[in-house]
């Protein structure tokens, strides 16, 4: 079957919570949603799941418990959540901006506002969606730190960023200064259109895989239980 490149954006999604036991899962986004209950259902069974609100959900929704506030805050600043964010900005280092194009003291644009990112890059795991990688994006510095890069974040027990994943490849921090590398880049795509869309130079590697096939099962899964509207295909359509 072909696979579609918002698939391999889901599977790439989902890989963020692989290992990961019994931690929160936190998707911001269509397909970082579609990917965590595609872990879920397969190969990171133990996720916790939300309605987005105040229960614990099952695959199927049925409730498995209660999440109040405070034990919401717990989770969140014991390292025990993985949460997937958007980008407005993103740098070599890590660093997010959802808050402001331009000087934040007479900003050219305004965006959502820094919101929970300190909180959420400082004490959990954080990983990153992009739907639309371009040097818009991927940018040298940002404007605003909203989320906390590695540059910013020496000795912070609980800062991680996993994964960036965008509709161009899979990126990470996997190097002696925590500059982000190119881990993958999805079938149909080639290491030298994500460096034209990319406007910092990455840590690209002498051999750059492809991002792994989803099985069978797995797009099964994604075709016919948890997206059959394929609205997935709404946010990446190549």
């Amino acid at each position: 079957m072909t696979v579609t490149r918002a698939e391999y954006c889901v599977i790439a999604c989902a890989e963020a919570w692989r290992g990961n036991g019994e931690v929160l899962a936190s998707p911001m986004g269509l397909i970082p949603a579609v990917g965590a209950r595609l872990a879920r259902r397969t190969f990171s069974p133990d996720l916790l799941m939300t309605d987005g609100e105040a229960l614990l959900v099952g695959v199927d929704g049925t409730v498995e418990g209660w999440l109040p506030y405070r034990r919401h805050l717990a989770l969140v600043t014991g390292g025990r959540r993985h949460v997937m964010m958007g980008a407005s900005q993103i740098d070599r280092y890590g660093n997010q901006n959802i808050s402001c194009i331009g000087d934040w003291a007479r900003p050219k644009r305004q965006l959502l506002g820094v919101r929970g990112a300190p909180v959420n890059t400082l004490n959990n795991p954080t990983s990153y969606w992009v739907p639309r990688h371009s040097r818009r994006v991927f940018v040298e510095k940002v404007d605003m730190v909203c989320g906390v890069g590695y540059d910013h974040a020496d000795g912070v027990p609980h800062h991680r960023i996993p994964r960036v994943v965008s509709d161009l490849g899979v990126f990470d921090f996997a190097t002696p200064d925590h500059s982000m590398r190119l881990a993958s880049v999805h079938p149909g795509v080639t290491v030298a259109q994500v460096r034209e869309a990319t406007g910092f130079d990455l840590v690209v590697p002498d051999e750059v895989p492809y991002t792994r096939e989803p099985t069978e099962r797995e797009l099964r899964l994604i075709r016919e239980v948890i997206d059959p509207q394929n609205a997935r295909s709404r946010e990446v359509g190549a």
